[in-house]
């Protein structure tokens, strides 16, 4: 699961090509995109990535080696028979989709198998989220603030989440590629 907000594409163009087309695990995604905007995010990535790129439709199964970006003012939740749920329940930090709610959710359904990654942001989204992964056993990344284009989201990861490991974005890629092969 990855979360980020403003600098996001900048920072899954480093992360997302660099999946080889075998990458086991699947990839849920929440990038902040406000309400009335259609995401471009489905067909930039698609164009870029070794894995196929989706956005989330309700009661879809979760594949792996797919990469599936949260629809723009839509939550996107993990249930546990391994489906995507959507919902337009209340903006967490002013946001919908929230990272928050896509972590918990998740890990609740995954437990230790889930790894989460707080990305570069603008806000606090993600944070409690993170933690509920790291609660749940889960591995915790979080980009280096000083590599972020926005600091707040990542140093509210760390904050919230001492268990998190702060990374350069290479640094998440190898982490990445290493949890595929577990």
């Amino acid at each position: 699961m990855i979360g980020a907000s403003a600098g996001a594409i900048q920072a899954l163009l480093h992360i997302l090509p660099a999946l080889p087309e075998d990458y086991t695990l699947p990839v849920l995604i929440v990038v902040h995109v406000p309400a009335g905007r259609r995401s471009e995010l489905t067909a930039l990535f698609a164009a870029k990535c070794r894995l196929p790129v989706a956005e989330g439709e309700d009661k879809e199964p979760i594949l792996p080696g797919t990469v599936t970006f949260a629809p723009p003012d839509y939550h996107m939740l993990v249930e546990p028979g391994g489906t995507i749920s959507l919902s337009r329940d209340e903006q967490v930090f002013f946001s919908r989709p929230s990272i928050d709610v896509l972590f918990e959710s998740a890990a609740d359904a995954y437990g230790p198998a889930l790894v989460g990654v707080v990305l570069t942001g603008a806000n606090e989204d993600g944070a409690q989220g993170l933690a509920a992964v790291a609660q749940a056993g889960g591995v915790t990344l979080v980009q280096d603030p000083a590599s972020a284009y926005a600091r707040a989201m990542p140093e509210a990861a760390l904050k919230a989440c001492r268990a998190a490991r702060r990374m350069s974005l290479d640094g998440i890629v190898a982490a990445l590629l290493a949890a595929g092969r577990r």
